[in-house]
């Protein structure tokens, strides 16, 4: 049980830095390979909640391979695939398609029978 509460939250940190970048990438203006274009990504607000959230899940992910089976853990980090899923559909307003729920239902079924 432990193993599924550590692993939803680091997959929570995970796709939380995911959100954060695409935020990010929505407010960084057009891409160049210039130092002007570069400074000025240190304005962008979205940058540093996008690094946290990257880091700790990163910490989180050596705790948890480092306390259970690689074999148990690995499958586990999917679930940041389901909460995507749903911060598409809450956060960016996409629509996602029934298909795509099926796939979630999936994950899910599948990070089930690899902790029991």
């Amino acid at each position: 049980m432990r193993l599924i509460l550590f692993s939803i939250f680091q997959s929570l940190l995970l796709c939380s830095g995911q959100m954060f970048l695409k935020m990010a990438t929505k407010t960084m203006g057009k891409f160049s390979w210039t130092w002007a274009f570069w400074g000025g990504q240190f304005l962008n607000k979205w940058w540093y909640p996008c690094l946290f959230a990257f880091v700790s899940s990163g910490v989180m992910w050596i705790y948890i391979i480092k306390k259970w089976p690689f074999s148990q853990a690995y499958p586990l980090s999917s679930l940041a695939y389901v909460f995507g899923m749903i911060a598409a559909m809450l956060i960016f307003h996409e629509h996602i398609a029934w298909t795509q729920w099926i796939g979630v239902l999936l994950i899910m079924a599948g990070c089930y029978l690899v902790v029991n």
